[in-house]
C-alpha cells in the first residue's frame, strides 16, 4: 500500500482567518478545501505533519525590534536594508545588537531570497492567532481518532532570525539547533512514497519550506514524491505600482520552478479520490 504523508505549513489563526493579524486573502476557502480531503482520506493517511509559525513580540520581523532616532516603530511592511542600519534609518530598539544585525541584513542580501521585512506581530506564543485554524483543527482529531499522532513542526521563535522554511532559518543561528536544517523532518519525507502538500503561504513560508525540503533531499528524484494540493494555498497578496501582484508572482515561479525539478500538482479534489 501506498505510504502517503500530508505537510501542511502554518494552517494558523492570523493566518487564515479574515480577522487574524496577517490574513493571506483566500486561505479560509484553501483550509476548508484542506479539511475536507483530510476527512475523505483520513484512512489513506499514513503521517500528516504540521508546521506551526511561533513568534515572540519582539522579533526581528515584528515592528518592536527597531525604532528610529526619534523613538518611533517601523509601521508593518516595512523593509528594511543594510543601507538603513549603515545611515542609522533603523537601528534595534536594543543598542547592543547593532554589530549582529547589521551582519544579519548583511547574510540576506548575500542570501537573495528576501529583504527584511517588518511584519504585523503574528502568531505569537500562547496567544489565539497561533492556533490551528478551527476547521483543520477538527479534521486533525479524526486522524488522531485512528490513533495516529499529527506531527506538530515549530518555527520562528528564535527572535534574531526569520524563519519562513519550516526545515531552516533564513540565517541559521549557530548558538541555537533549531534554526539549523531539519534533517529529521527531511528523511521521515524522503520516506513516504507521496508527500503532499498545503498551507499558507505559496509565496512565502510553502514556498521555501518546499525548497528548502527539496534541496534536502539526496537527489532531485525524491522530489516527484511531492504534490502540491491545488486549491490549499495562497499568497501573500503584494501590490505593486503596476498594477500587479509580487505575491501572485513569486507563488507561481515557485510552482514552476519545483515543477521543473519534477512535483506535481493536482486539484485537492482528484487526489486519492
Amino acid at each position: 500500500m501506498k505510504k502517503v504523508d500530508l505537510l501542511i505549513i502554518d494552517p494558523q489563526v492570523d493566518f487564515c482567518d479574515p480577522a487574524g493579524a496577517l490574513y493571506v486573502k483566500g486561505a479560509d476557502k484553501d483550509m476548508a478545501r484542506l479539511a475536507k480531503f483530510i476527512k475523505r482520506t483520513v484512512s489513506k493517511l499514513n503521517d500528516i505533519h504540521v508546521t506551526l509559525d511561533s513568534h515572540h513580540w519582539v522579533d526581528v520581523a515584528h515592528p518592536a525590534f527597531w525604532r528610529d532616532s526619534k523613538g518611533n516603530h517601523p509601521a508593518p511592511f516595512t523593509q528594511i536594508t543594510t543601507s538603513d542600519l549603515e545611515s542609522s534609518r533603523w537601528t534595534p530598539s536594543r543598542p547592543s545588537l547593532f554589530k549582529r544585525m547589521l551582519s544579519y541584513v548583511k547574510a540576506l542580501d548575500k542570501g537573495g531570497r528576501y529583504p527584511l521585512m517588518i511584519w504585523p506581530p503574528h502568531c505569537l506564543i500562547g496567544r489565539p492567532g497561533s492556533n490551528v485554524y478551527p476547521c483543520i483543527a477538527d479534521a486533525l482529531n479524526l486522524f488522531e481518532k485512528e490513533l495516529a499522532t499529527v506531527d506538530f513542526v515549530t518555527k520562528g521563535s528564535n527572535p534574531y532570525t526569520e524563519h519562513y522554511s519550516a526545515v531552516q532559518a533564513e540565517v541559521p543561528d549557530p548558538e541555537d539547533s533549531g534554526t539549523m536544517l531539519n534533517m529529521r523532518l527531511i528523511q521521515t519525507l524522503m520516506d513516504a512514497d507521496d508527500v503532499c502538500v498545503a498551507g499558507e503561504a505559496g509565496s512565502h513560508c510553502l514556498a521555501n519550506t518546499i525548497r528548502d525540503v527539496a534541496n534536502g533531499f539526496k537527489d532531485d528524484s525524491y522530489v516527484k514524491k511531492l504534490v502540491l494540493l491545488e486549491g490549499c494555498y495562497s499568497p501573500v497578496p503584494i501590490p505593486l505600482p503596476d498594477g500587479s501582484d509580487l505575491g501572485q508572482k513569486m507563488q507561481a515561479d515557485f510552482i514552476a520552478e519545483l515543477k521543473g525539478r519534477g512535483m506535481k500538482v493536482v486539484p485537492v479534489d482528484d487526489y486519492l479520490s
